[in-house]
């Protein structure tokens, strides 16, 4: 199963069938959910934002230009449901093509727009015990193990029931200072303030499908399967989606003022398949609960899989809401807000105490079963489609069109 961890190359790579996938993209309970997304029409030359409606994506967009105005509407779930639709398109087709790699027809991107990419890090006790390891393991794996063994020796039966900012965090904290262990990780994973970072530019996150994008020279690195919050411009969280931080653990390890390299890069943020809308089948304490499964398959032969449970999550979601947006900073046009991850990969992958790293090709599912399925293969971000439509392109296209 293990294989040779292949020198860093830019070559492409055959990007892999996704299509088995196309029956879990969906979410189980589809028939009750509030599902909107953007699609891309090749006739328009540009997106559209879509509702499903039964078997059928249907066009909004004359009546709410981009996402970021549908979710500031109030009432925007009844609105997606009940606007009158100008075209539609069959879902199923808009997905096979999707996972297809297709774009010379209607395909889903990624469902947000105008929103801020905003990202929390640390939000989960076994995530910020590995930030710590990534740390000081100065980026080389295989120090790793013997880190871990020691950072959890000294914390690792303590720490999981701290309130962050409390003042037994306090006293956690000065105890870790003693050990000669304390972090800038366990500062935002237990202090009073969370860790909130611009994870990439608007518009640059790609959709189910779509490949993602790892540096070249990284050589340690890892998915992070999350929950993404829709916040309007209000601040108000008004729906949940899957998202998938792809880090660089060697870059961020080196120095957490790399984190812009480890995190921002071509194809690095992925989120979807759709918007969930909160309503009456799908609230805020539903993405409180969800568990968010995580498998990797490579050509190799090697799989992963891993469960997070949002229960576990050491900060509200709400919290990390108002930590991100409200007097202190605003954002007229929303904020897609990821949430943290617990995944933390250690099962070694080409050699005893190397852990796990991508390889190009990797297929990647964050599912969770209200949300459907995030599905993506992993490529060199140097290879990946580039990010080419971006603020003005959508503008000049909303404007062609009559939409603005």
């Amino acid at each position: 199963m293990a294989a040779t961890t292949p020198a860093p190359t830019t070559q492409p790579v055959t990007a892999p069938d996704l299509s088995p996938h196309l029956a879990e993209i969906l979410p189980d309970d589809v028939e009750r959910a509030t599902l909107v997304a953007r699609l891309y029409d090749p006739e328009a030359g540009g997106p559209c934002v879509v509702a499903l409606r039964d078997d059928e994506l249907v066009d909004l967009t004359h009546h709410a230009a981009t996402v970021a105005d549908l979710l500031d509407r109030e009432g925007a779930a009844e609105f997606a449901r009940l606007a009158p639709a100008t075209s539609a398109w069959p879902v199923h087709e808009v997905l096979a093509a999707t996972l297809a790699g297709r774009t010379d027809v209607p395909h889903l991107l990624a469902p947000c727009d105008l929103q801020v990419l905003k990202a929390c890090g640390v939000t989960f006790v076994r995530s910020m015990i590995e930030r710590v390891i990534e740390e000081r393991a100065a980026g080389d794996p295989s120090r790793a193990a013997t880190v871990r063994a020691r950072v959890r020796e000294v914390i690792g039966g303590h720490i999981g029931e701290l309130v962050p900012g409390s003042q037994q965090a306090v006293r956690a904290k000065e105890v870790l200072i003693a050990e000669g262990l304390w972090s800038q990780y366990l500062e935002v994973g237990i202090g009073p303030d969370a860790e909130v970072f611009t994870k990439a530019p608007v518009l640059s996150s790609v959709g189910v499908g779509a490949e993602i994008g790892i540096w070249s020279r990284s050589t340690w690195n890892n998915p992070e399967p999350e929950l993404v919050l829709a916040v309007d411009a209000k601040g108000r969280a008004v729906g949940a989606t899957l998202g998938n931080d792809v880090n660089l653990r060697d870059v961020e390890g080196r120095s957490a003022l790399l984190l812009g390299k480890a995190k921002d890069n071509n194809a690095s943020s992925a989120i979807g398949p759709f918007i969930r809308l909160f309503d009456e089948h799908f609230t805020v304490d539903d993405a409180r609960a969800l568990d968010i499964s995580l498998t990797i398959a490579g050509v190799d032969g090697f799989t992963l899989e891993s469960v997070s449970s949002l229960r576990e999550i050491s900060r509200d979601p709400l919290d990390l809401v108002s930590q991100a947006m409200g007097r202190l900073h605003q954002y007229p046009d929303g904020i897609m807000l990821f949430t943290g991850t617990m995944f933390a990969p250690t099962q070694d992958r080409d050699a005893p105490g190397q852990g796990f790293t991508h390889h190009i090709g990797d297929v990647v599912r964050i599912a969770a079963p209200p949300l459907g399925t995030l599905v993506n293969a992993v490529a060199h971000s140097e290879q990946a489609a580039p990010w080419t439509f971006g603020i003005r392109a959508l503008m000049a296209n909303l404007a062609a069109r009559g939409l603005l």
